[in-house]
Parts: structure tokens; C-alpha cells; sequence
């Protein structure tokens, strides 16, 4: 059965008052669900409900793996599932898909190189631990940094090793999760569970330079995908701060006093990420001040998509919350079930909107603008 979620967003009038007449049309933002397919081949009834892959858009279809049994190909307008691949325990980190060329690291310890097409599994690469960041794919090289500070640059076309590097973390308290690499100018950027972000020579992993940010005693770690624009570099410290950095350096240009994780959504002069503090945040990117701040009241928030000066992410234990992105206003919201830890996948030339959900069910939502009565209602 199809949902509809609406959210009246007014619009004032033109006179000097700015008033409505009784009567008057209102702009409103649909949230009409599509499909929802259950992911898993069983129901999941365990324990483990980490489904946080943002999913992929291939061709006409939606890539979407799930924490528990395996990643599939669903159809992008029905939700019907295309192919599956059965992997021990699921996959948790997003993915890197090029041309018809899927890479992901998963919960069994492998790395898999997977056809787009039909689910075939070309090859595979042996990390002996689980991976829960998205792995970077450039100029025929895959980077991805493991669950044990394992960070691996390998050939994209046969998965053969060409270097590695690895980095000791002192502390036994890390939070679940991952840095996916950013790469700029042959020069590839790391964060880790340490606290410290390190800059790499793309070609060989020789150390360019490196810069301890987080010097917590809680957690330390990096685990947000840094950001480089320009001369900067951001980055953001679990329950520390955020930070922008000279790139060429590491030499600190501002601090801001909220951390998250995640990645981090850039305009000319906004940056947007999901806060540790239990709030989505607008910054200004020239000095770290807050522009606003949206606070969570159902967990906490995923990283975000941009949709036509809207942001949409996920709430852990609530909603799907759609924003307005200059002011942090809600202007729309959709109810899964019990939460999402998936970054929303935004198809604009579709209108369409894809996440999992906590209990592994892969909505399809349509979403825009359109005009109403006076009156509409909130689900």
C-alpha cells in the first residue's frame, strides 16, 4: 500500500502584510512511496539491524546491500530484486561503482569486485577483517581503508596489492565505522581512529605529511570522509570538533565545536554534516560559525543529499527529514519504521528518493513540489 507524506510549506504573499487569503493554494512537498522490498531472504528477526549502505543508481537499477545476507540489484521503479549476491553477514559500507564495475568490502573479511550487471563476482581480495568504509575508485586504483587502520591501494582490474599501509590505534574504544579516502592533485587523504588525519602520495603511500587532530580520551576517532575544495581540507572528529585545514600542509585554518561523522555536503559557502550531538548542521565554510542547526529527537542523523535546496537524510531511530537548506526549516518527513542508518540516494531527473531502512527494507520514494488546497496534512 502506497503512503503519502505531506508537509505545507507557505508561501507568503506579495503584499507589504504578508498575508494569506482564506482560500489560497499552498505549496506542498510530496513524499509518495513508490515500492519497498524486503533485502534479506528471511525476515530479520536478529539482533543486527546495521544496514547503512547509501544505494547505488546503475542504469535502471538500484544496488543495495544490506547488513545481514548479501547485496542485490533491485528494478528502480517497482523494487523488484534483479539479481543477489549471498555474502556471509552482508555488507555495512557504501559502495564504489564505475561503468559496470561494483566494488565493496563486506563482513566475511572480503573485498569483492562485482558486474553491475548480473551479480557475477569477478574477484576478490583477502582483507581478513570486516570493512565499514566506502572504498575510493581513480584512474583504475582502488583505496580503501579497512576496519583495523588497514589502508590498501590495489590494481581496479585484477584486485593484485601495489601498497599498504597500516596504523596502530593505543585505545580499545572506537566507533563503528570509516574513512573513505579523498584523493586531489596525487595526493590521497586519510582520517583514522586515532584522531589523526595523514596525507599520502596517491602513487606509493609515502607519507607527506600527518596532523593529530583529536586528542580526546573518549572517542578519536576520523571517521568522517575528509573534503578537500580548493586549498582545504575538512574533516570532522567524532565527539571533538570540526576541522579545515591548508591541504597542501595540514596547517589549521578554523575549528568548529561540533563533531560528526559521515560525509560532509558543500555550497560555495555552506558545509552540511550530521553532528555527534544529536544535530544536523549548517556551517559557514569561510569560518566555522554556525548558520543552523537542526536538532535530532529520534537518534541521530546520516549524511545527507541534496535536492533543489532541500537536504534529506535519515534519523537512526525515526524519520526520513527533508529540510530546507538556507534556513534548516522541515519541510517534509516520511516514517519507515524503526529508523534508518542509510545515507538517502537522490535520482532528481526521476524525482526519486532511495534508502534501506534499519530493518533492511529498500524504499523507493517519489518525491517535489506541488500545489494543494489550503488545508493538507502531515502524516
Amino acid at each position: 500500500m502506497k503512503r503519502l507524506g505531506i508537509f505545507c510549506f507557505l508561501i507568503l504573499s506579495l503584499t507589504a502584510c504578508s498575508q494569506f487569503q482564506a482560500g489560497s493554494p499552498r505549496r506542498v512537498f510530496l513524499t509518495d512511496e513508490v515500492f519497498v522490498s524486503q533485502t534479506t531472504d528471511k525476515d530479520n528477526l536478529g539482533f543486527r539491524k546495521i544496514n547503512r549502505m547509501k544505494p547505488l543508481l546503475y542504469k535502471k537499477y538500484v544496488i543495495q546491500a544490506n547488513g545481514v545476507d548479501g547485496v542485490a540489484a533491485y528494478d528502480n521503479q517497482t523494487g523488484e530484486e534483479k539479481w543477489k549476491l549471498s555474502i556471509l553477514n552482508g555488507a555495512e559500507p557504501s559502495a564504489a561503482l564505475i561503468k559496470n564495475r561494483l566494488f565493496i568490502g563486506a563482513s566475511d573479511g572480503q573485498l569483492y569486485s562485482i558486474d553491475a550487471e548480473n551479480g557475477k563476482v569477478l574477484w576478490t581480495f583477502p582483507t581478513r577483517v570486516e570493512t565499514l568504509s566506502e572504498p575510493l575508485l581513480h584512474e583504475g586504483i582502488l583505496y580503501l581503508l579497512t576496519g583495523n587502520n588497514s589502508l590498501y591501494a590495489l590494481d581496479a582490474s585484477t584486485g593484485k596489492q601495489l601498497w599498504f599501509y597500516s596504523r596502530q590505534d593505543p585505545s580499545s574504544l572506537s566507533i563503528r565505522g570509516g574513512s573513505k579516502p579523498a584523493l586531489r592533485n596525487g595526493t590521497l587523504y586519510v582520517g583514522f581512529s586515532d584522531g589523526s588525519v595523514v596525507a599520502f602520495l596517491a602513487q606509493n603511500g609515502a607519507i607527506k605529511w600527518e596532523k593529530l587532530l583529536n586528542r580526546n580520551k573518549k572517542f578519536r576517532d576520523l571517521d568522517s570522509d575528509p573534503l578537500v575544495e580548493g586549498d582545504f581540507l575538512y574533516i570532522l572528529g567524532y565527539d571533538d570538533q570540526m576541522y579545515c585545514l591548508r591541504a597542501a600542509s595540514g596547517e589549521e585554518v578554523w575549528r568548529s565545536p561540533v563533531g560528526g561523522y559521515g560525509s560532509i555536503l558543500a555550497t560555495a559557502d555552506r558545509l552540511y554534516y550530521a553532528g555527534s550531538n544529536n544535530e544536523f548542521l549548517s556551517i559557514n565554510k569561510e569560518t566555522g560559525q554556525k548558520v543552523w542547526s537542526f536538532p535530532m529527537k529520534e537518534g541521530i542523523a546520516t549524511s545527507a543529499s541534496f535536492y533543489k535546496g532541500l537536504v534529506i537524510f535519515g534519523e537512526s531511530q525515526g524519520a526520513l527529514r527533508i529540510l530546507d537548506a538556507g534556513t534548516g526549516k522541515e519541510i517534509s518527513r516520511f516514517f519507515p519504521g524503526r529508523g534508518i542508518l542509510s545515507p538517502p540516494t537522490v535520482d532528481e531527473k526521476n524525482r526519486m528518493v532511495y534508502f534501506i531502512s534499519n530493518e533492511a527494507n529498500l524504499y523507493g520514494l517519489r518525491i517535489g513540489w506541488s500545489r494543494a488546497p489550503a488545508i493538507s496534512y502531515l502524516r
